[in-house]
């Protein structure tokens, strides 16, 4: 009797504690779509929005034990969730748009980065981790790409609060930046949208300044971008296999699954969509549904994260992720603008 009892009362007791900490996530990231009519706040995307108003909630205002269990659950699990869905956005025959060499640039000049990043990090003296985050960050996709690393490193949420931070500014600089540079080198449309798409970071920084360049060069560039999306799957494995194999060769027990089911979940759903197996009623309401699962995600590592302990780390982390931007920058300007193109 007693144990149907317990039974009974369990749902209640779920309830009691996750809902608290599911609503204040809720709340900050309706805040973070709110801010998109704010001017000044309008080139950011809501995910990027929503760490810095959880971080300034948690600081100010603070939280308590009752939130806590739901903020955990809506933080690194709902994360996997929704980097596993952004499979439902790339479909492979989006690349035939900037063809076999266009895709061979972004795999270069992702995997440059990345080695530049650990290299420099190392010299910098910067921590391990938060040198995964930012030069992951840097050279796939941003927010999304650092919030997919951190779910195989040991990276803390302030690792992850500064990295987008770095992410977040540098990015900025290069949405505004870029079309000036554009303009006086004189480059084409479709040159200046390949280079746009291979070295700017964030998805919506990339839309705002690839259209600058006009209809041509703002859809070369989303295109190029979603390439360097779909090469976070292949990067978050090879990461996770490094791990793997470096703790072992530590004596420690390795953390997590070596191929993490949130990435075999994202290839799969990815090839599902190029094949059109899913029909449009199905899959856009879950295309609709990922950004916000992301923002979620995002507000609840923001409600994680001390300031306190940020202003431990210094200036080092930021020099390393401008130098990361300055050489993503470079190097695919100079693919892009010294290699001919057919058309």
């Amino acid at each position: 009797m007693a144990s149907i009892t317990s039974y009974r009362r369990l749902p209640a007791g779920i309830i009691a504690r996750y809902v608290p900490g599911v609503v204040l996530v809720s709340v900050i990231t309706a805040s973070a779509y709110g801010l998109r009519a704010i001017p000044i706040f309008s080139y950011l995307s809501p995910m990027i929005s929503a760490i810095f108003v959880g971080m300034l909630f948690a600081n100010v205002v603070g939280t308590n034990s009752s939130s806590g269990s739901g903020v955990s659950l809506s933080g690194k699990r709902l994360l996997r969730l929704a980097v596993a869905l952004l499979g439902f956005q790339i479909s492979f025959a989006q690349f035939v748009d900037i063809g076999a060499r266009g895709i061979a640039f972004a795999a270069i000049s992702l995997g440059a980065t990345f080695i530049f990043t650990l290299w420099m990090g190392r010299l910098l003296r910067v921590d391990r981790e938060l040198v995964r985050l930012l030069a992951a960050g840097t050279s796939v996709c941003g927010a999304s790409a650092i919030a997919a690393t951190s779910s195989v490193s040991n990276a803390d949420d302030e690792d992850v609060a500064y990295a987008v931070a770095c992410i977040t500014l540098f990015g900025t600089i290069a949405m505004f930046l870029f079309p000036f540079v554009a303009l006086f080198a004189g480059v084409s449309d479709h040159t200046y949208g390949l280079w746009i798409g291979l070295s700017v970071h964030e998805v919506a920084q990339v839309v705002g300044a690839g259209f600058q360049g006009g209809v041509e060069a703002g859809e070369v560039a989303v295109v190029t971008k979603l390439a360097r999306v779909m090469m976070l799957a292949p990067l978050i494995i090879c990461l996770s296999i490094f791990l793997s194999r470096s703790q072992k060769r530590s004596g420690k027990a390795p953390r997590g699954q070596l191929v993490p089911l949130f990435v075999v979940g994202f290839l799969s759903l990815a090839v599902v969509n190029s094949l059109g197996a899913v029909p449009d009623v199905v899959r856009e309401p879950i295309v609709a549904a990922t950004p916000v699962l992301l923002t979620a995600a995002m507000a609840a590592l923001g409600l994680g994260t001390s300031v306190a302990k940020l202003k431990r780390y210094g200036s080092r982390p930021l020099l390393l992720g401008f130098m990361a931007s300055v050489f993503i920058a470079g190097m695919s300007y100079l693919m892009v603008a010294m290699v001919p193109w057919d058309n």
